[in-house]
């Protein structure tokens, strides 16, 4: 009887094992197959002056995304630096000092930002910034993702500072420092890696994000003068190529996602990397 019911135990697990990893490559087969895709109509289009030279007019052929590449990294990189040093800041806050109602709801109201569609975001920077300054701006599109930023940054954070042993606070503290010291000195850099990589994960999160650029950044065909005017974007220029009845531009619209989508798995990447050391260490 035993021998029976064990045989049945093990013939179960080999049957749910086979499923878990039929279930498993079915999920991986449709990352390469996405990648795969994008690279077979894009990647022909990708080089040197696609990268660096500007759009060509409407009818000419070739041409490039060089502004657009730049206004990515300005827009996306003022927008972390809003918006990570205050989810940061905010994380500390609810962590070390504050686990009564009011983090309650600031959790709560986090969790909810979480979910909120993008372009709800870009309407609300289009009433905060581009109506006051009467203009479309790559300062308003960095307001826009750091308000989709912020939440994450928060979350993830929190949850890096609440790993950190109570027991290393309770040693710093013994030894007579300041709180606010055991804060900066000790927890902060003890949850450092696991920070950065939410942080790392929050930006490429937000580098894809078309709809609200839509309502704020705009667009821009030439050198953008500034973030106080319309800037160029990646997810902008796929979004009007892809629209457009020019096949020309549609391949470099599949070669501007593929461009993107590089740099989203480049940059996850590097955030596994990053936090790769921590968990082996832990484990």
């Amino acid at each position: 009887m035993k021998a029976k019911s064990l045989k049945r135990r093990k013939a179960f697990n080999n049957a749910m094992l086979t499923l878990t990893g039929v279930c498993a490559f079915l999920s991986l087969s449709v990352l390469f197959l996405i990648l795969g895709y994008i690279a077979y109509h894009g990647v022909a289009a990708i080089n040197w002056d696609f990268l660096t030279k500007l759009p060509k007019p409407v009818g000419e052929e070739g041409g490039g995304i060089g502004n657009a590449v730049l206004g990515s990294i300005k827009v996306v990189g003022l927008a972390g630096l809003i918006g990570i040093p205050t989810g940061v800041l905010g994380a500390l806050y609810l962590s070390e000092y504050d686990s009564g109602r009011f983090g309650f709801w600031v959790r709560y109201g986090a969790d909810v930002l979480n979910g909120v569609p993008s372009i709800v975001m870009g309407i609300f920077a289009y009433s905060l910034v581009v109506l006051p300054m009467k203009s479309f701006s790559g300062f308003s599109g960095s307001i826009a993702l750091a308000m989709i930023l912020i939440p994450l940054v928060l979350r993830s954070s929190e949850e890096f500072i609440r790993m950190v042993p109570g027991s290393i606070r309770e040693a710093a503290l013994a030894l007579g420092v300041p709180r606010w010291k055991v804060i900066l000195r000790v927890v902060l850099p003890t949850a450092s890696r696991g920070i950065l990589t939410g942080a790392i994960l929050g930006l490429s999160r937000i580098a894809g994000e078309t709809a609200p650029l839509i309502f704020t950044a705009f667009g821009n065909r030439y050198w953008d003068e500034g973030m106080f005017g319309p800037v160029a974007a990646l997810p902008l220029v796929i979004f009007n190529y892809a629209i457009s009845p020019y096949a020309d531009w549609h391949q470099q619209a599949w070669a501007a996602a593929f461009l993107l989508l590089m740099l989203v798995l480049a940059v996850n990447v590097a955030a596994r990397t990053i936090l790769r050391p921590r968990q082996e260490q832990a484990g």
